[in-house]
Order: C-alpha cells, then sequence, then structure tokens
C-alpha cells in the first residue's frame, strides 16, 4: 500500500494482501540493503492472508533488518486470522508485535 520514511531512521510501511505485500516487502529489503541504519515498523492491519511467500519475505526481512545491520523490527495491528498464522508457525516468537502504529513508532523512538 503504502511505504514511507517516517523519520530518518524509521521505515513505515502500511500493507495490504497480495500481489502488493510481496512487492512491498521485497521494497523494504532493497532499501534496508541500501541504507542498513534503519528501523522498520510494519503495519498489518490491511493483511488478511499470509502465505509461505509472504513468510519467507518477512523472514528475509527481519534477518536482514535485526541480524545484519542490527536494527528493528516491528509488526502492528496484526489481524486474527494473522495472528493466528504466527501462532501455528511458531513466529509469534520471534518477531516483536505492538498493537498499533503509534505504539511501535513511540518504542522505535525511545529505543525500547
Amino acid at each position: 500500500m503504502s511505504i514511507e520514511q517516517w523519520s530518518e531512521a524509521v521505515i513505515l510501511a502500511e500493507l495490504g494482501d497480495d500481489p502488493q505485500l510481496t512487492d512491498d516487502i521485497a521494497a523494504i529489503i532493497e532499501q534496508c540493503t541500501r541504507e542498513p541504519r534503519q528501523d522498520v515498523l510494519l503495519n498489518l492491519s490491511g493483511v488478511n492472508y499470509l502465505n509461505s511467500s509472504n513468510i519467507a519475505k518477512l523472514l528475509k526481512l527481519r534477518k536482514l533488518v535485526t541480524i545484519t545491520n542490527q536494527r528493528r523490527l516491528k509488526l502492528a495491528a496484526v489481524n486474527t486470522r494473522v495472528w493466528g498464522v504466527f501462532l501455528v508457525t511458531g513466529l509469534d516468537r520471534i518477531f516483536e508485535f505492538v498493537d498499533d502504529v503509534p505504539s511501535g513508532l513511540a518504542g522505535l523512538q525511545m529505543g525500547d
């Protein structure tokens, strides 16, 4: 849906369902590869379904942001259906979740 440079060090992405979801995550991966000093907040309120390809891209983004770049990745506003996918796959234990975008932005700005 939209990817914006929210601040000098924070990328905020409002994501929707495929096919745009895959393209948006790929664009964020590319941006974080070019500019490694970026925290990322993904607003998943518009995402109603995750497939294995989406999950693989999210894992790739997580690895790039949190391990390679030593930055933070937060997922915000995950609906019940998508949350179920994270629970069933065990990914709820490796991603960091926040209730909403303002909470996520505040946490990134304060360095929690």
